[in-house]
């Protein structure tokens, strides 16, 4: 490889099950697709025992050594764009915006341009190479399709600080979202751990424990509907899809949600109805919390007006 490695990792087999080794690795690597598996295999970054195996579905059984190197990512140069932001606060450290729903965070495959990145190096230049080449900036997401509050870091220094007060789980986070039905009560908290869907590798799961990482999700109803449910949601962990799924666990899918939800929304609705809207957080040099705040897109609060009239 020209490349550093990412990450070398071992692992041991031993069972009396005989498995392919690309689904032992899948099991072992649930953040990587079958397919990027396969291809390390190919590639040459896969041993067994030693050995280069000649084939994906090369079957493992009684004890085996199993150690795959992962290539770091080739940086890509990620050119600024002119892209109107909503800025809601900026100083020397941070940026924070509210990111419009539809707007990818960072590129990624299907997603060469127009992401939020993009837009945020148009505006501060010098963000570039702050936390990495593919994502300056970036300390955490927002799904494509979901609206509201995100931090962007502009020098590796706040970069440092936001990731560490994000680890410590000091930042707190206030989402909005419609939900199809009702809650089981009107307030609650759920705890289920998240992982990578096993029949659908691009989507993630509500899995056993052992299988997935912790997730814990609280939430309140602010308003109840006749078939729908407005809430005000608090994710305590933040894992990927983590409010779509739990709030999908609990019976009460986020409107909108095609891929957690209903294949059709019960509402007259292009998104699914979630907004991070508010963001409560300790900046570097600062002694209080600071929060920021974005209000409902207009067409979030259409559906509730309309949810309205009809309820009266």
């Amino acid at each position: 490889m020209s490349e550093s490695p990412l990450a070398v990792l071992q692992f041991h087999y031993e069972t009396p099950h005989a498995q392919r080794l690309d689904k032992f690795l899948v099991d072992c690597l649930p953040y990587l697709s079958r397919a990027r598996i396969q291809a390390l295999i190919h590639d040459g970054l896969v041993t067994v025992d030693g050995v280069l195996p000649k084939k994906n579905g090369l079957v493992l059984e009684g004890y085996r050594e199993v150690v795959v190197i992962i290539p770091a990512p080739i940086p890509a140069k990620v050119k600024p764009e002119n892209i109107p932001l909503d800025i809601l606060f900026e100083n020397e450290d941070l940026l924070a915006v509210n990111k419009p729903a539809g707007m990818v965070v960072h590129p990624a495959a299907g997603h060469a341009s127009g992401t939020l990145v993009h837009a945020v190096l148009g505006h501060v230049p010098e963000l570039e190479g702050v936390g990495g080449e593919l994502r300056p900036g970036v300390v955490h997401r927002l799904d494509r399709d979901t609206s509201g509050v995100i931090l962007l870091a502009k020098n590796d220094r706040s970069h440092r600080w936001l990731q560490e007060q994000f680890r410590l789980r000091k930042v707190h986070k206030n989402y909005l979202a419609l939900v199809d039905g009702h809650p089981p009560t009107p307030s609650g908290r759920v705890e289920a751990a998240i992982g990578r869907d096993p029949n659908m590798r691009k989507k993630m799961a509500v899995v056993p424990p052992a299988k997935g990482r912790t997730a814990v999700t609280e939430y309140r109803t602010l308003e109840k509907f006749p078939e729908h449910s407005y809430l005000d949601v608090s994710p305590v962990t933040g894992r990927t899809h983590q409010i779509r799924l739990h709030l999908a666990f609990l019976g009460c899918p986020v409107t909108g949600d095609r891929v957690y939800g209903r294949k059709h929304p019960s509402q007259n609705i292009s998104r699914h109805f979630l907004h991070a809207e508010r963001l409560s957080i300790l900046l570097r040099g600062e002694n209080s919390e600071r929060c920021f705040f974005a209000p409902l897109p207009p067409e979030l609060e259409e559906v509730l007006v309309l949810l309205r009239i009809s309820k009266e």
